[in-house]
């Protein structure tokens, strides 16, 4: 497994992205060096009278580009509270400060990291969050629908359940995570559906009627209980919680669907096929499974001894990305087991906590951060030992009551990583905006949201593609039940979380009249296939696909046009 990780194609687009994260560290000291230098220090006295002026009569960073001069935006985001965005970095201050004489580096710089972002939030919900997730189902031994309905949501759609929330419970209004997850939803059921559709309409592969007709109805259920939300504009606990509960409600006709149709085809199999384990066509599977297994080890083998030394640069320039998680998650897969990282790990967990908890804590004084440092510190080497003394260093505890610690310990810190990531990257998002001149919302719309579905579109079509008409079924079930869970439990929870810090009073929702826009499109998108396909007899062809792909790229264009004028 580790071989076939280090020679994968997307390995060089970890290398780049850890090259270029080293590049901008370097660029970053040079640039406050220079900047702090005391040569390099201009009279802006004028400038500064005329800009904390500006502080008296606004509230925000609106006049930001009134100021053509690099100097005096830079003093005028510094003074600017409105400015400063939620993240760790302040990037309008390093954008017009530390690179406001190299614009294009600065653009660059920004573009740069806003991949590494992206990359750091995709990789941690999959090999992390994902992982610990399925250890999880497991131990907890719940069937693979219910799985598939919940936890595996949750793995792939972690980036915009936590873009939402940090975008609710920051500073910010909540659009730039309502418009992401809406977005996302967009893209991946006409996008990817519209492409799924094209690739395999040779095929022509039929999908489940029923299953089909259940997700999009529930779907467009959901998405018309939030337009009526958005349209009253504010929502109490109850409402949100009523909210989440409609995925409850989908999970369980999921789960009802699918219990009677296995017990209805085991009543087909007894009666036809008598015992199954005797069957030749089970039989042929195996021996199927057998070859492909034998060719792809001797393909890892020659591929391995090939890259040896590839890998283990890639490793070397890995660690700035990789080791920060490595030293903070607990893991007990198989293939990345470690005892030191065990200990360590568990060691540092609680501080790492512990820091997101004081640096989010605005009203807490220097004795109780000091006292939640001790106290963790303390947590982290009670549980150090623990792991210490019941783990072994050939791999993870075999015992389920040593073995689940681990895992909900590797589930809290995927989590707390997955929303310092996303908080990050909404925070640069915002920023960004501010510095092209653009609504963040339309960047949540669009860059989040591609960002977030791009591992939907490569993962959905090569399923479709290549795993038959199963492949097919769970690639385009996939495709209607993870935009259901971002949009019901990503801002619901969001929704929940806001209300319940306005409790007894209900949350006032902001106004952006963009959303029923996105909201017409996407529902427009959802009755376009499910008219379109139980006239085609189910099967996915290229007429439907061409339509949903047509009314994104309409979508797309009337956004682009508002923008422009």
């Amino acid at each position: 497994m580790a071989s076939s990780i280090c020679i994968s194609s997307p390995k060089k687009l970890v290398l780049f992205l850890n090259i270029s994260f080293l590049i901008l560290l370097l660029c970053l000291c040079l640039t406050t060096t220079n900047y702090l230098h005391p040569n390099n220090h201009i009279s802006t006295l004028p400038i500064q009278s005329t800009i904390l002026q500006e502080i008296i009569v606004n509230d925000g960073c609106s006049n930001l580009h009134e100021y053509s001069d690099s100097e005096a935006k830079c003093l005028y985001v510094k003074t600017q509270i409105g400015c400063r965005a939620d993240g760790y970095l302040n990037y309008l201050q390093l954008f017009y400060c530390n690179f406001g004489k190299f614009p294009i580096v600065a653009h660059i710089a920004v573009l740069f990291w806003l991949l590494v972002l992206f990359y750091l939030l995709g990789n941690t919900a999959a090999n992390y969050f994902c992982s610990s997730l399925e250890s999880l189902s497991k131990i907890l031994k719940l069937s693979p629908t219910i799985a598939g309905v919940t936890l595996l949501s949750l793995g792939n759609g972690a980036p915009d359940v936590f873009s939402s929330i940090v975008s609710f419970t920051g500073s910010g209004d909540g659009n730039v995570g309502l418009n992401s997850v809406l977005g996302g939803a967009f893209f991946v059921s006409s996008i990817v559906v519209g492409v799924i559709s094209i690739l395999i309409s040779p095929k022509q592969v039929s999908v489940d009627e029923s299953s089909f007709i259940r997700d999009v109805i529930f779907f467009l259920f959901s998405l018309s209980s939030l337009l009526v939300i958005i349209s009253i504009g504010r929502i109490n606990l109850w409402g949100s919680i009523a909210f989440v509960t409609i995925y409850f409600v989908y999970v369980g006709s999921v789960s009802a669907t699918q219990i009677y149709k296995v017990r209805k085809l085991e009543k087909q199999q007894l009666l036809v096929l008598g015992d199954a384990s005797t069957s030749p066509l089970l039989r042929h599977v195996d021996e199927e499974k057998a070859l492909v297994s034998v060719h792809y080890n001797v393909h890892d083998d020659q591929e391995q001894q090939r890259y040896s030394s590839f890998c283990f640069l890639g490793y070397l320039l890995e660690l700035p990305l990789s080791l920060p998680r490595r030293l903070t998650i607990p893991v007990v897969s198989e293939e990345m087991w470690s005892k030191p990282f065990a200990v360590i790990s568990v060691t540092l967990a609680p501080i790492l906590l512990a820091v997101l908890f004081n640096t989010h804590s605005e009203n807490v004084g220097s004795r109780t951060k000091l006292a939640v440092y001790i106290t963790a510190a303390i947590i982290g080497l009670v549980l150090a030992t623990l792991v210490y003394f019941t783990t072994r260093m050939s791999g993870p505890p075999n015992s389920n009551m040593h073995l689940f610690p681990l895992l909900v310990g590797g589930f809290v810190m995927s989590v707390a990583w997955t929303y310092l990531t996303a908080e990050e990257l909404v925070s640069l998002l915002e920023s960004y905006g501010n510095i092209l001149g653009i609504s963040p919302s339309i960047l949540g719309l669009t860059i989040l949201a591609w960002g977030n579905s791009l591992g939907d579109l490569i993962a959905n079509v090569a399923l479709a593609l290549h795993g038959g008409a199963d492949g097919a079924q769970i690639a385009i079930t996939g495709c209607y039940a993870g935009p259901m869970f971002n949009t019901l439990v990503g801002v619901g929870l969001s929704l929940v979380l806001s209300a319940w810090s306005e409790y007894p009073s209900s949350y006032v929702i902001a106004i952006d009249h963009s959303l029923y826009e996105t909201l017409a499109f996407l529902m427009g998108g959802l009755l376009w296939a499910l008219v379109m396909l139980p006239n085609k007899n189910m099967k996915l062809d290229r007429y439907m696909g061409s339509g949903l792909v047509a009314i994104y790229l309409c979508f797309l264009s009337l956004k682009l046009a508002m923008l422009l004028l």
